[in-house]
């Protein structure tokens, strides 16, 4: 902000901007007031520089140059060894992390699907052998908002820094997500989807801790491009201030957007979304989603995934804000690349990780091809950063 007399800082906007998502939340009779207050809040807010081709390319650059696993490391038919979960297949959605008490210990969340989605978590040594798999969250009670599934991974971390660990952090006692849902079992992704909020005590068994979605089509603030379906929520906490970055539907397309809060209940929408568009004849030509956002230096580092050009191919988008984002037309990985097939249809859903033990990044990904709906794994050298990285 370059003129603090005219310009009212990000927390400002965030705190008054919550305050006015509450009031909604409750049915307050001050809901226009909010509304106007929120707008003219937001449209206080500079609009920083777009980043240029150049600054594109070069940024892009470090996350180039992948190597495949050859194998599934979740095949589609992986066991399950948890009575009633023996049915689960088609595996998706990786989120990998860690625990402050279990050094040397990877887990990575996923979702198989048998009329509706549970979330289970396994664990590894090397980032590549999963064993140990565990129910983490099942679905909720009969005729509610979760009752399809839900789908864990939006973790409040300690950082998120491109390279730093990606270790789970508690607040009030308890560890947080942030967590995709379905009302209905009996098909794949049954609209129209919602957004909860769950809690853990030890990181790995997770439980509502809202009744109520924290996201819903339903909501007086969603928009056009959001009304069929809500799917993933990404957090980030930045300067105290929690952002939830969720991709989702008009009809057949899918967008990206971003919802803010200061207490992880309740949340207010960006009246700008999508902060992700669609590109028309690229690789984000029909979806723009799944958005995954880290810090990297002095700028901040989007992993998504693109529907165009007859697949699904992993991009990056760049901001320097968290409000505007400008995306590299070019896929990191498109669908097709590997050569056994795994990902000839859909190259998605990508959890990425720095390893320092062998300064490597991983890229665990959902991978839909010869093989089914499986979890894939790239692999990259990490150059040495130009910067040093912070959450």
């Amino acid at each position: 902000m370059n003129n603090l007399k005219d310009k009212l800082s990000r927390r400002d906007f965030i705190r008054r901007s919550t305050l006015a998502a509450t009031a909604l939340t409750v049915g307050s009779s001050a809901d226009v007031t909010a509304k106007n207050a929120s707008a003219s809040i937001i449209n206080s807010v500079e609009s920083p520089a777009t980043i240029d081709s150049e600054t594109l390319e070069q940024w892009s650059a470090p996350f180039r140059g992948w190597e495949y696993h050859p194998d599934p490391v979740i095949p589609s038919d992986y066991k399950i060894p948890i009575a009633g979960a023996e049915k689960f297949h088609n595996f998706d959605c990786p989120c990998v992390f860690q625990l402050e008490d279990k050094p040397g210990v990877w887990y990575m969340s996923f979702i198989g699907f048998d009329g509706g989605y549970n979330s289970f978590v396994a664990e590894s040594r090397d980032l590549i052998r999963w064993e140990n798999p565990r129910l983490a969250m099942g679905f909720g009670p009969e005729g509610e908002f979760d009752h399809g599934g839900c789908v864990i991974g939006a973790y409040l971390y300690g950082k998120w820094g491109i390279r730093e660990p990606r270790i789970l952090r508690k607040l009030d006692g308890k560890y947080w997500t942030l967590y995709g849902c379905y009302p209905r079992q009996g098909g794949y992704e049954l609209r129209p989807g919602y957004e909860g909020v769950a809690v853990s005590d030890d990181g790995l068994h997770w439980r509502r801790a809202a009744n109520e979605p924290v996201l819903s089509v339903f909501q007086k603030d969603c928009k056009q491009w959001e009304r069929d379906c809500i799917y993933q929520p990404w957090l980030v906490e930045h300067e105290g201030t929690y952002y939830n970055f969720y991709n989702a539907a008009e009809g057949g397309i899918e967008r990206s957007g971003v919802a803010l809060s200061n207490d992880l209940i309740h949340w207010v929408r960006y009246p700008y979304n999508p902060v992700l568009t669609l590109r028309k004849g690229g690789y984000d030509e029909d979806f723009a989603s799944d958005p995954k956002v880290y810090r990297d230096g002095d700028h901040w580092t989007m992993i998504y995934f693109g529907v165009g050009k007859g697949g699904a191919s992993i991009m990056i988008a760049f901001s320097r804000d968290l409000l505007h984002w400008t995306a590299d037309p070019e896929p990191l990985y498109k669908f097709g690349g590997h050569p056994g097939g795994l990902d000839m249809q859909y190259a998605h859903k990508a959890s990425l990780i720095y390893n320092p033990e062998n300064n490597n990044y991983y890229m665990h990904y959902c991978a839909c091809g010869n093989k089914g709906r499986t979890i894939g794994l790239l692999t990259g050298y990490a150059h040495p950063p130009r910067w040093t990285c912070g959450a």
